[in-house]
């Protein structure tokens, strides 16, 4: 099991919102590249990059950030992103630039023409992200709730040949409820692609809940408030995932 620490990036600045919402947010840091360097440190084997501004914009907006934590992690660990990226042209300067995943969510609801473009011209770079409450798949930042049933849609876009899948229950993120296993095994059932799991994960209690169905097809968790407030301790975590896998 992946632990992937969480670097969200509002205004240049590493923060955490609660439940999507851009007016609750705690500040982490103000220097990007300096909190890559911490979980890099703390033995991080990929990281989580959003660009939050861009998620709402609908283009880049956190891109000097992003650069300097690719300037930063220099190729040692898979950086990935997402947040704004609506064009194939965004894509291929970010992958340019060493980032190794890019991560479409609300465009790959609102445009699966494009995702699939996306895939046939980045093949193995592109994961879908999919943010759901109560199984209807939510888009724009959470702030507008469709019809999509989630297993439906991310079995569609398995067959458009994404990566994977990072499966975010909105109820939840921010707000350390706990991961919403029930829901991450179901959808991991129905794919043959991994699913990374994210919103809400608190506590080692936790994390030992979700490495219990990893064999479901459950590849990662993304970590967020839970490691920047000290309720869980990523590098023994990340430790304790391993030793449960028999690594």
């Amino acid at each position: 099991m992946l632990l992937i620490p969480a670097i969200d990036l509002k205004d240049g600045k590493c923060v955490r919102l609660q439940q999507g919402d851009m007016n609750v947010s705690t500040t982490f840091g103000d220097d990007p590249a300096a909190m890559a360097r911490r979980w890099l440190d703390a033995g991080a084997r990929r990281l989580h990059l959003v660009d939050l501004n861009g998620a709402f914009a609908g283009k880049p907006v956190n891109e000097p950030a992003v650069k300097a934590i690719l300037a930063e992690v220099d190729g040692e660990i898979p950086v990935q992103l997402g947040g704004g990226l609506r064009d194939l042209d965004t894509i291929e300067r970010y992958l340019d630039d060493g980032l190794s995943y890019v991560i479409i969510g609300t465009a790959a609801v609102k445009s699966p023409g494009f995702l699939r473009d996306a895939c046939t011209a980045f093949g193995g770079h592109i994961i879908v992200g999919l943010d759901a409450k109560d199984g209807k798949v939510a888009t724009d930042g959470w702030s507008k709730l469709t019809g999509h049933e989630i297993i439906d849609l991310a079995r569609k876009f398995e067959d458009y040949g994404v990566e994977g899948v990072i499966y975010t229950d909105i109820g939840r993120d921010g707000m350390l409820t706990g991961i919403n296993i029930e829901a991450t095994v179901k959808l991991a059932q129905a794919l043959s692609i991994p699913v990374i799991a994210s919103g809400g994960l608190s506590n080692m209690a936790d994390l030992e809940r979700l490495c219990l169905v990893e064999g479901e097809g459950i590849a990662g968790v993304i970590c967020g408030r839970s490691i920047y407030t000290g309720a869980l301790d990523f590098s023994a975590a990340q430790a304790r995932a391993d030793e449960l896998a028999g690594e």
